[in-house]
């Protein structure tokens, strides 16, 4: 009994110190092997999970467009306020690619990322065929344009639009205003003033958005230092552009805005956005979870479309207004357009009461990205921005009337996209599960490790204790007669007198 329990306590110290040594393992070893599996699958490498999604993008995406509609036109050629009514969504289910993908030897990547947008019926507000009243953006931008120039040209151009029947307000189609329309303005413009709208044919405003794409990205692999893994080496050759007033605004940074480098820190995010003709910077705002998977969420900070006198890092884009909006006219032909949160969301009220019709929300019109911080993933993401156009009266071009100046709403858009079905399943059991469960098994050995030895020890204490209540007592030395000896009979026949003598 005393050996099958000792041979019990062995077995149960050796598997207390196994579990020990493999919870402490997996303890030190586990977020390396975690670690780098993460490195090895996010980098841009055709044989890591993360490349197929990052050569045709499984998300879908959604644009939804949203029309100011000017309901009345004709009191805003008097000098009154404009009043707005929002149409719309007007959805598309968007589509992107990479193609002419080509490796280079500085651990770079170059690539086109292509965009086709289709109209999606079932989940807009309405159809690509309805009418809305809004600006003529043409000629209130041309007239803004020409409001330097010489008054016979501007009178010329005056003459032309009565001839051609243009209104500073025009009733097109959602579609027309979309993808294009034939404006025999154009040739007229490009006649009297070469070079002040540089295209010809159709005009639309995102007429340069379908079947496109965003330019040559070139962009690290993060072969070498996954630190930099998808961050921006240049775009179409260039290391900087050249549509700003300062370096620091003319700087490309960040990635290209579709996934960051992993294990990421709850500060700041960059990407450049070829819409916006800038870079963007995002800040953390809280951590959260998107379908069980941990994320980070980064907001626009207030300061995004500040101008240069709240916030003079900014003053680099500048011509400035007011706080809210940006100046991006040295990128769009220098039309004076203006780009800002919709309902002009974190800008001057001064904004948001010269006109009526607009609510800004924070939870309508505020962009955020979801990223998983472990991976640099977004999971869950929408950009919103809003178009605006500034129209005055002009004098010499008797179309724009009494107009007041004012930064005139014309829509507002939001690209928007969440990992979902297959895809989120395996990115949830491979970078959240799988993760979740060594996490798990290494504090089970852990916790088996210190039962497992205390029995161990309790078993051997008490086979020691059971052995030595066992084992014969020794006689005692008062009682115990010496040995006898064959050396010594006198002694023997001393004791035998000494008995006679007392029974005497």
């Amino acid at each position: 009994m005393a050996v099958a329990r000792r041979r019990l306590s062995v077995g149960l110290g050796l598997a207390g110190v196994a579990c020990a040594l493999a919870g402490g393992c997996l303890l030190l070893l586990g977020p390396v092997i975690i670690r780098q599996q993460v490195i090895k699958n996010v980098r841009i490498n055709p044989s890591s999970i993360s490349f197929q999604m990052w050569k045709d993008i499984p998300v879908p995406f959604y644009l939804s467009v949203h029309f100011f509609e000017v309901l009345n036109p004709k009191q805003v050629l008097q000098g009154e306020k404009p009043v707005l009514s929002q149409r719309g969504p007007y959805v598309y289910r968007e589509y992107r690619y990479k193609t002419n993908i080509t490796f280079h030897n500085n651990d770079t990547v170059s690539y086109l990322e292509n965009r086709n947008l289709f109209f999606q019926p079932d989940l807009s507000n309405g159809t690509e065929d309805e009418y809305v009243v809004v600006p003529n953006i043409l000629m209130l931008g041309a007239a803004v344009m020409m409001e330097k120039l010489p008054n016979f040209l501007k009178i010329l151009l005056s003459g032309a639009l009565a001839g051609l029947k243009q209104e500073a307000f025009m009733n097109r189609t959602v579609g027309e205003i979309m993808w294009g329309y034939e404006d025999p303005l154009i040739d007229t413009i490009n006649m009297l003033v070469p070079g002040l709208i540089p295209f010809k044919g159709k005009f639309g405003l995102f007429v340069d958005f379908n079947n496109s794409n965003s330019g040559l990205f070139t962009v690290n692999t993060g072969m070498k230092d996954i630190s930099q893994v998808h961050m921006i080496d240049s775009w179409n050759g260039l290391k900087k552009v050249n549509y700003w007033r300062s370096s620091q605004c003319n700087m490309i940074n960040g990635t290209a805005g579709e996934m960051w480098p992993p294990f990421m820190s709850p500060t700041s995010l960059e990407f450049y956005s070829p819409d916006a003709c800038r870079s963007m910077t995002l800040v953390y705002e809280q951590s959260g979870k998107f379908k069980g998977v941990p994320t980070y969420r980064f907001v626009a900070p207030k300061t995004l479309f500040a101008n240069g006198t709240d916030y003079p890092p900014n003053e680099g884009f500048c011509p400035c207004m007011q706080s809210g909006i940006q100046n991006v006219s040295t990128c769009r032909l220098n039309a004076p357009m203006f780009i800002s949160h919709p309902h002009f969301y974190n800008a001057d009220p001064s904004l948001v009461s010269a006109v009526e019709g607009l609510h800004p929300s924070k939870d309508q019109h505020g962009l955020f990205l979801d990223v998983h911080p472990m991976t640099g993933i977004p999971m869950n993401c929408s950009i919103k921005l809003q178009l605006n156009l500034y129209i005055k009266h002009v004098s010499g071009i008797i179309q724009t009337g009494k107009i007041k100046p004012v930064v005139l709403p014309l829509l507002w858009f939001a690209e928007s996209g969440s990992i979902e079905g297959s895809v989120l399943t395996q990115f949830y059991n491979n970078l959240v599960l799988l993760p979740s469960v060594l996490d798990y098994v290494q504090y089970i050995f852990l916790g088996l490790s210190v039962p497992l030895i205390i029995s161990a020890a309790v078993l051997m204490a008490m086979s020691k204790r059971g052995a030595a209540e066992k084992s014969p007592c020794p006689p005692s030395t008062q009682s115990k007669r010496p040995p006898s000896s064959e050396t010594t009979p006198l002694l023997h026949d001393a004791d035998a007198l000494s008995q006679d003598d007392a029974e005497a």
